[in-house]
């Protein structure tokens, strides 16, 4: 029997061979441990229940219990190896002849049985181990492959549900500004974007304790309440906070439509694997603020210059056409000699606010420099962007305070324009400016 390394293959061998000996005999094997098996006879053991007494005194004593007089008799055998003992194998005698020698018989059967299911059990945990080391290598090296946050958190979501053959995953970032978790992926489209407060839920309990958590059915008595399985119509539940530094920076809840689905091997994995996810997660944020950080004008939060050409630059070389608004405030200076750079720094704030708000999503804002800004319209007509450039103008001299005015020149550029440059689109926006300016400020004008 110690030939057989597999599990099931163990456990078919010791039914086959009472089977043999003993037709008309029942038997049933009832195991403690987290372990599912295809044959209906092998069930866990349910400790406390009043028809698994014998079973559990003979599982906690090691030692054989009988029930029951001569030829009908319940006999649980205790499956036990060298490191403790694993279940318990119970034969129900139903009229049959049943003696000493066949006490022995079954008694070692069982115990060479113990042996072999410890065998096969750690020779399985092994493969079990070898195989998380191998996909947490694996996670790690793609996850790292990446330093975009959308390519990281999409691939462990995609990930994670292969690996636990779930339903729904879900991974969730803590804004501790807004005191909400945000759900930045998941594999249903209308719950992204989602935000939660930071008590509400199981996030809110992970926030708390820090700790992971498994839920056999959602259905069950728990005070917890969660939109996202409600949503999803799920029962079971894995989830783990994405910890930095021992603080909580997010959650990743993994969910199925069925009660007990993931296992006790499951809730571990998934520990694991969150604190990998959870710093690539944090390295690819810190990237992203990095960015940002670089191509952004701290004071103004517009663009800044070089990454403004750098987006001209992309958008001539695919699209058809486009605009440029470069925007000057008029009498800059004299509003730092007169108020303080502390007064200027903050018309710029209110000049650059109006832009943002009056402009496309996918149009470019940026502080060219100075109290000078630009906007790029990528495939905008002359016409529609004059009405952009004049909206601005009108804005700022109505809304800032104290009041200001601007000055705005416009240029344009399309595919089948001699010259197609960055510098050449700037170049007749500045003279468009100057002219604006000549014309006595407060204007738009086009070169």
């Amino acid at each position: 029997m110690n030939d057989h390394i597999d599990v099931e293959n163990v456990l078919a061998e010791v039914f086959s061979s009472l089977e043999q000996m003993y037709p008309t005999c029942r038997t049933n094997l009832f195991l403690s441990q987290d372990y599912s098996s295809i044959n209906e006879r092998v069930q866990p053991l349910a400790f406390h229940h009043q028809d698994m007494d014998l079973c559990w005194r003979a599982f906690m004593d090691g030692e054989r219990r009988e029930d029951g007089a001569g030829e009908f008799r319940r006999i649980a055998f205790p499956l036990a190896g060298k490191q403790g003992v694993y279940g318990v194998l119970q034969l129900d005698l139903a009229g049959e002849p049943f003696d000493d020698l066949d006490l022995r018989f079954v008694s070692t059967l069982t115990s060479g049985a113990g042996t072999a299911f410890e065998k096969a059990r750690m020779h399985e945990q092994a493969n079990v181990l070898i195989g998380e080391l191998r996909l947490i290598n694996e996670l790690t090296q793609r996850l790292n492959s990446s330093l975009r946050l959308s390519d990281t958190i999409q691939f462990a979501t995609s990930e994670l549900m292969t690996i636990f053959n779930a339903d729904f995953c879900f991974i969730l970032q803590l804004d501790m500004q807004s005191n909400h978790f945000n759900v930045i992926s998941s594999n249903v489209p209308e719950l992204n974007n989602d935000v939660f407060t930071i008590d509400y839920g199981f996030c809110g309990v992970m926030l708390a304790t820090k700790e992971p958590i498994i839920l056999s059915d959602y259905h069950s008595a728990t005070p917890v309440r969660s939109r996202l399985i409600e949503s999803t119509r799920s029962r079971s539940l894995i989830a783990s906070p994405l910890l930095l530094n021992g603080e909580v920076i997010g959650a990743i809840m993994v969910t199925h439509r069925q009660p007990n689905h993931f296992s006790y091997e499951n809730y571990k994995l998934l520990q694991v694997l969150s604190a990998h996810i959870g710093l690539a997660v944090s390295n690819s944020s810190l990237h992203a603020e990095v960015r940002r950080m670089v191509i952004t004008d701290n004071l103004t939060g517009l663009y800044a210059r070089h990454y403004l050409n750098e987006r001209i630059q992309r958008k001539q070389e695919k699209d058809a056409s486009g605009s440029l608004i470069v925007v000057d405030i008029d009498h800059f200076k004299k509003i730092n000699d007169t108020y303080g750079h502390q007064v200027g720094d903050a018309i710029l704030i209110q000049v650059s606010s109006i832009i943002r708000s009056a402009i496309r999503e996918s149009d470019i804002a940026a502080r060219w420099g100075g109290e000078e800004l630009a906007i790029y319209l990528p495939q905008l007509s002359l016409e529609q962007t004059l009405k952009v450039a004049g909206r601005i103008r009108s804005r700022v001299e109505e809304e800032t305070a104290p009041k200001v005015t601007v000055s705005c020149g416009v240029s344009e550029w399309s595919s089948g324009d001699e010259r197609i440059s960055v510098e050449s689109l700037f170049y007749r926006a500045d003279m468009a400016l100057y002219e604006a300016k000549h014309q006595g400020r407060n204007c738009v004008m086009v070169g």
